[in-house]
């Protein structure tokens, strides 16, 4: 988007710089380079996906860790700054541009994308923080992916005690306790982490994603996505400088924030679902993906659930009849198809919330009782 153009975007309808015969030319100019701006961005996306990482998915599947070209190859192509401001170098996605980009990439590799996504948090929070020395310091080299983040904050869903605690000390802050899932170890270099402190309240910091006596690391083996390179942290009195915290917040305000994000993680099974309908041929599933898309895009606090839990029951069986199209060959681990079935069981669990997951149990619990009718009602 031009300097112009993204000016007119950021004016409000009653600016006094927008005369009433230049508010439409002024909105359609914005509307233009917006458009512009996403066609370009999915366009990126979509040539990594085809080109580097699709082609690749299986060989990703069956390493260790993600391979470094996968992620250098999303750096390059400025997906690193999906979400991160244009002055620092980002697209400056909005939501819907960003699940468009989310669902092409988990559909050509759920590991690599799985590992790409957790960098988001640390972006979004440094591009917000209310330290400039913190944004001068890492918003556009984590834009440009020179510097490359995780996320842990699973402990927070946890009902009961805490089982991070950060308390502040002289120097900044020291934490304690467990952070049980971290994804891309060994290819971040910052795991943006979330605690607790003693009144209650989380606390982001941004902590050095290198083990040392008071950073223990787990390997956790996966039964999809194995090469995310996940792992469980332990904290025993790990300090961190005053200068890596990005927010501290109440614990009310960040699972309003998470509730209202829910939707964003349902692009991640489209993307599967999607990849398995390409390959399926004639897009077998391609009425119901943009159906469940509109759920997700349109979804609110009282109906995401809902959207999420189609989202990943869609999966499942696109991945499902990809497998059974393939017959026999299917379970060689040389094919696409057992791939994307292990990859559609583990969404079922990804980001999954104890909402989502009551949801998603109740609706097998009212299929199986509808199959059962059905079932008796066949019998003669």
């Amino acid at each position: 988007m031009t300097d112009n153009a993204a000016a007119s975007c950021r004016l409000g309808p009653d600016s006094a710089s927008l005369r009433q015969d230049g508010r439409l030319r002024a909105a359609s100019r914005c509307s233009v380079a917006a458009m512009t701006d996403r066609a370009e961005t999915v366009a990126r996306a979509q040539q990594v996906a085809e080109d580097v990482l699709f082609p690749g998915a299986l060989e990703t599947d069956a390493s260790p860790s993600v391979p470094i070209g996968r992620l250098d190859a999303l750096a390059s192509a400025g997906l690193y700054g999906l979400f991160g401001p244009s002055e620092a170098g980002g697209l400056a996605a909005d939501p819907v541009t960003g699940a468009e980009v989310t669902e092409i990439l988990a559909g050509a590799c759920l590991t690599t994308s799985f590992v790409w996504t957790q960098h988001h948090s640390a972006v979004l929070a440094v591009a917000n923080a209310g330290s400039e020395a913190l944004r001068n310091e890492w918003l556009a080299r984590l834009c440009r992916g020179d510097r490359r983040a995780g996320v842990a904050f699973a402990g927070l869903r946890r009902p009961g005690l805490p089982i991070l605690i950060a308390r502040r000390s002289r120097d900044g802050w020291v934490l304690h306790g467990s952070a049980p899932w971290v994804t891309g170890w060994g290819r971040i270099d910052v795991v943006h982490t979330a605690a607790r402190d003693l009144a209650g309240n989380v606390v982001w910091l941004l902590v050095d994603a290198s083990s040392s006596v008071t950073l223990g690391v787990e390997p956790l083996e996966l039964a999809a996505v194995n090469a995310s390179a996940t792992v469980r942290l332990r904290f025993w009195g790990h300090e961190v400088p005053a200068d890596r915290l990005t927010l501290v917040e109440p614990l009310e305000a960040w699972i309003e924030r998470d509730t209202a994000g829910l939707a964003r993680n349902g692009s991640f099974p489209l993307g599967i679902a999607r990849r398995c309908s390409t390959l399926l041929g004639p897009e077998l599933f391609d009425e119901e993906i943009a159906a469940c898309r509109r759920l997700l895009h349109e979804s609110t606090p009282e109906t995401v659930v809902e959207a999420r839990c189609r989202a990943a029951e869609l999966a499942v069986r696109a991945a499902s009849a990809l497998m059974a199209s393939g017959g026999g060959r299917s379970v060689l681990m040389s094919e696409q198809a057992q791939r994307l079935a292990r990859e559609a069981m583990f969404l079922l669990v990804f980001g999954q919330t104890p909402s989502i997951r009551a949801a998603q149990l109740q609706r097998y619990r009212d299929g199986s009782e509808r199959a059962a009718q059905e079932l008796r009602a066949d019998r003669p």
